[in-house]
């Protein structure tokens, strides 16, 4: 849903505030509307529609990262990539969120070069990973920190089949 900046700016403070109530009191139901309300206005409704098929405590975990990330990055582009929500920046693949089997996995496509110990790496590349099994594991500050990392450290994944499986740095 395409907004314009005023709106975008007050869906992101909302977003932010919201965020922390949310997160510091999960048991009250009016957080968690107010911020399934938030995230319909600002949220890509594949990704809505994502995070509605998981059960309660992974949709929550989705709800959360998926909020945080529209409001940090705001000039990504969001959608259902392989499956999975995702958020691209100019092509390239920066960050997304997929269900597995025991927890959500947050991925950070050039998050190895981030260097943070909380962050695990995952595959040959340079991406980096998170997970967990409910909110009280996120820390809001980290995954900020994280989403801004991803803004300006990046490597060209937009490129990489082009490039024959060779990964350059972009930022």
């Amino acid at each position: 849903m395409l907004c314009d900046c005023s709106t975008r700016q007050f869906v992101k403070s909302e977003v932010n505030n919201t965020s922390l109530t949310f997160r510091k009191n999960l048991s009250n139901r009016q957080s968690y509307n107010t911020i399934n309300n938030i995230r319909q206005i600002n949220m890509n409704s594949e990704i809505q529609t994502y995070n509605e098929r998981q059960t309660t405590a992974d949709k929550e975990i989705c709800d959360l990262m998926a909020t945080t990330i529209d409001s940090e990055l705001t000039e990504a582009e969001s959608k259902i990539w392989h499956a999975h929500p995702v958020w691209f920046i100019e092509g390239n693949p920066i960050v997304g969120y997929s269900k597995l089997k025991d927890s959500v996995r947050l991925l950070f496509w050039s998050g190895q070069t981030f260097e943070d110990e909380k962050l695990n790496n995952e595959g040959k590349f340079k991406a980096a990973e998170f997970r967990c099994t409910s909110t009280e594991q996120i820390d809001l500050s980290d995954l900020k920190r994280w989403l801004n990392k991803s803004r300006d450290i990046q490597w060209d994944y937009k490129n990489i089949v082009k490039r024959k499986g060779q990964l350059d740095r972009l930022k």
